[in-house]
């Protein structure tokens, strides 16, 4: 069936000229693919994926050392497992690294740190210390195939780690920054990683975080590690168990050597990159050497036009998908990488906004959390810098509210620069919906599905459905989609987590609709769908009708079960405001005036804060599950975990 695209009548921003020329490959792919227009060419993009592949694999350069028989299986197109581009040999390094047409001496990756130092790497240099730290690697026994832990922040020596990785055939595995031992250790053991690199620490906030000491306690509950790389600072740090050997960052590159890349399977996993666990173990996606550059080469170099001409801050940590999502994209076509890891309040409210008139960023990646807390550190912040050198923003985690898009697109880049919504996640190896470069966009909200994307929105029933909440699905495989789940009980897990649920049809686990002009919306994770007397609503409608509210900073909406009703309506607000009962009142009435009685909330409570991630993600399950006095399973991944002690427990919920 064709996928819905927006309505380009309603539209809040509309590509100039200097766009259109900019992003003409979107033309280009039309005029080539037979058909008249972009839901066109979608349409051959997911019903004849030999032919749409194969133009992506053109248009970026991606070269095999050896050819692939098929773009896919035919034998396996059909099923939960499908095989892409079989026969065919390659290493992602190669492609990453050895790219004719773009200059050596160009900027590749600057880390910037919160105290201000930087580093660079130009193309030439980030070659040369993956060529050393390959073969130091291979030196200390890393094969292809084994596993490697990459528990860093983001600085430049994690670029040239996980390219090494990529290089020699091992499988990298970045880990979250902000793990504690039990987290670090917990990943590093379901991979069974021979080998770590992690550094001494990191500056955030004002506050030295020792990545060392957690590694050191991780370390010694992972007998099967050998090796552990340090990138080291002037600090005296514990020695590592016995049972590894530590080697200096600065011995694993002295050396320069040849890169002598491994030639790998196209499904040889490349990446390992694991979810975020809740009360059971977190979740290792597997990604390949070619379906991961395949999909990044779709949506930066297709749908979002990256090239060498551009600079891009995108936060995140190498941990979340938003580290190699940047770091191979930017390689992949040329761009500069700028990677921080700092806070975006030191020394002051306008870190971010430095950040981008200093390095002149043209592509800045946000979330809307974060952008609420932009919103609330005040306008003054932003126009004091020049912003003049971006020409688009990006954001992914979660869904938008109409008050941060506006007071972004509005007040602080004056309707000219383009907010392309954009998500998907982990085990899709990038997006499934999105905005387009060269296309028109709506306050946010999404175009339609990525290219290649075979995206819908289903009932229950797993039948399509428009202008109500449903569950977003993806009919068909694409080349990014992860290989499983690692480990012994990987794919039944698989199995029953993507494909179980409706038949023929993976299941996301966002719950989205359709309006009537055919722009797509995510309203949240299904698993935090609000039921309230049979009707469903997604929590992002309710915190938009709350944020609608001048007072209020940022919302997490929950549902509470309820005997008559089977939900009620939660809700915890951070606000400026210090008038607590009227402003319950006011923001209590704000709901029922976007969403009608049914669905107002039975309780409002005011909070200092809301549990994020780093990346500023709110976590709702984190939410309910203090608001219930439910176990919270794993929460190291929260910038702010003394908030979930913020959150007031519901009446009677278990006080241990």
């Amino acid at each position: 069936m064709a996928a819905i695209f927006g309505a380009t009548e309603s539209a809040d921003w509309r590509p100039r000229e200097a766009e259109a020329e900019k992003h003409s490959i979107l033309d280009t792919l039309v005029c080539t693919s037979g058909e008249t227009d972009l839901p066109g060419l979608h349409r051959r993009s997911v019903e004849d994926p030999e032919w749409f592949w194969r133009e992506v694999l053109q248009h970026v350069d991606l070269a095999f050392t050896t050819p692939f028989e098929s773009v896919l299986d035919p034998q396996t197109a059909d099923t939960p497992f499908p095989r892409w581009f079989p026969g065919g040999r390659l290493n992602a390094a190669r492609t990453l690294l050895d790219r004719p047409k773009l200059d050596p001496e160009s900027v590749a990756f600057v880390a910037e740190d919160e105290d201000g130092s930087s580093k660079s790497l130009t193309r030439a240099e980030l070659r040369r210390d993956v060529a050393s730290a390959a073969a130091s690697l291979r030196e200390h026994g890393v094969r292809g195939g084994d596993r490697v832990a990459l528990f860093l922040p983001m600085i430049a020596e994690a670029a040239v780690a996980y390219l090494a990785c990529a290089a020699i055939g091992a499988v990298a595995v970045p880990v979250f920054s902000g793990y504690g031992p039990q987290g670090v250790a917990a990943r590093m053991e379901l991979a069974e990683c021979v080998a770590l690199v992690t550094a001494d620490g990191f500056t955030r906030r004002d506050r030295w975080i020792s990545l060392w000491d957690t590694a050191c306690q991780a370390a010694a509950q992972c007998p099967k590690l050998r090796l552990v790389v340090r990138v080291a600072s002037e600090r005296d740090v514990p020695e590592m168990p016995e049972h590894t050997i530590t080697v200096p960052w600065s011995h694993l590159v002295a050396d320069e050597a040849d890169l002598d890349y491994t030639d790998v399977e196209s499904d040889h996993p490349m990446l390992v990159m694991f979810t975020s666990g809740t009360t059971g173990e977190p979740k290792g996606v597997v990604l390949t050497h070619a379906g991961f550059l395949t999909k990044v080469a779709t949506e930066f170099g297709i749908v979002f036009a990256w090239d060498e001409t551009d600079s891009v801050l995108w936060l995140g940590d190498i941990g979340w998908m938003v580290g190699p999502l940047l770091m191979t994209s930017a390689l992949l076509l040329g761009a500069t990488a700028i990677l921080y890891g700092g806070a975006l309040d030191r020394p002051d409210d306008g870190r971010l906004w430095d950040l981008v008139q200093k390095h002149r960023v043209t592509v800045l990646g946000v979330s809307p959390t974060a952008v609420r807390a932009l919103q609330a550190a005040g306008d003054e912040w932003p126009r004091r810098a020049d912003l003049a050198s971006v020409r688009a923003v990006i954001s992914t985690g979660e869904a938008w509210n109409e008050k941060p898009w506006w007071w972004l697109f509005d007040t602080v880049f004056e309707r000219q620069v383009p907010l392309h919504n954009y998500t998907g996640g982990t085990e899709t190896g990038g997006g499934i919906l999105s905005t387009y470069a060269d296309r028109p966009l709506r306050s946010c909200a999404f175009f339609g599905p990525v290219l290649g994307m075979d995206a819908d929105v289903v009932d229950d029933n797993g039948n399509s459905v428009r202008g109500v909440p449903g569950e977003l699905v993806v009919r068909r495989g694409w080349p990014g989609m992860t290989r499983g789940l690692w480990g012994s009980e990987g794919r039944e897990r698989y199995l029953k987590t993507y494909w179980n649920r409706y038949e023929g049809m993976w299941a996301h686990g966002d719950l989205a609709r359709i309006d009537d002009d055919g722009h797509w919306m995510i309203l949240g994770r299904a698993d935090d769908t609000l039921k309230v007397a049979g009707k469903r609503v997604g929590p992002s409608e309710v915190e938009t009708a709350l944020l609608s509210h001048p007072a209020a900073v940022s919302a997490a909406a929950i549902g509470v079960p309820d005997p008559d009703r089977g939900q009620v309506v939660v809700c915890f607000v951070v606000s400026s405001a210090p008038d607590a009962d009227g402003l319950v009142s006011e923001l209590r009435q704000r709901v029922i005036d976007r969403l009608g009685r049914s669905l107002a909330p039975a309780e409002i409570h005011l909070v200092p804060t809301l549990p994020v991630t780093k990346t500023g993600k709110i976590m709702r399950r984190l939410v309910r599950a203090a608001h219930l006095g439910e176990p919270t399973g794993d929460v190291a991944g929260l910038e702010n975990p003394d908030s979930l002690d913020e959150i007031p427990r519901l009446a009677g919920a278990d006080e241990s």
